[in-house]
């Protein structure tokens, strides 16, 4: 009985990766919010664990636990590939853009710099026309008149 147990368990453990690292490669939504979520960089180490489990369970697993771990890796390292080909639909960037904004950390954040004053200066001119809507709106105070 206690051999079923740790069998199913085991089972469940590597289904639990191999679910993880879908949602990772964004191949299914996530549960918890409900979005497609894309990092193949943790969809990685979710594979690795469960190639890892097949390592260390070598001749101590049945052939029907075997042949599950075969199949789920081989499937995951497949769509890991085809995912890896795709550009990150997330950013809507590709491995090249994230490459080159990594390396020119710092010119990014002197870019930001610069932009946050003609922000607020930017939404300091957009509140302006909302606070004068009625004024904009001459229809209204013509019918709140009548």
């Amino acid at each position: 009985m206690n051999e079923d147990k740790n069998k199913q368990l085991f089972l469940s453990l590597v289904y639990s990766f191999q679910m993880q690292a879908m949602i990772q490669m964004g191949k299914l939504q996530n549960p918890v919010t409900g979005e497609i979520d894309r990092d193949l960089d943790a969809a990685q180490v979710s594979i690795d664990m469960i190639d890892m489990l097949k390592e260390k369970s070598k001749n101590n697993i049945s052939s029907e636990e075997s042949g599950f771990l075969t199949k789920v890796v081989s499937e995951l390292k497949m769509n890991f590939v085809e995912e890896k080909q795709k550009p990150d639909t997330a950013t809507g960037t590709d491995s090249v853009n994230e490459t080159s904004a990594e390396n020119s950390g710092e010119k990014d954040s002197d870019v930001s710099e610069e932009k946050e004053p003609a922000d607020s200066s930017e939404s300091a001119t957009k509140k302006e026309p909302e606070s004068g809507e009625s004024k904009d709106n001459p229809e209204k105070n013509d019918d709140e008149k009548n």
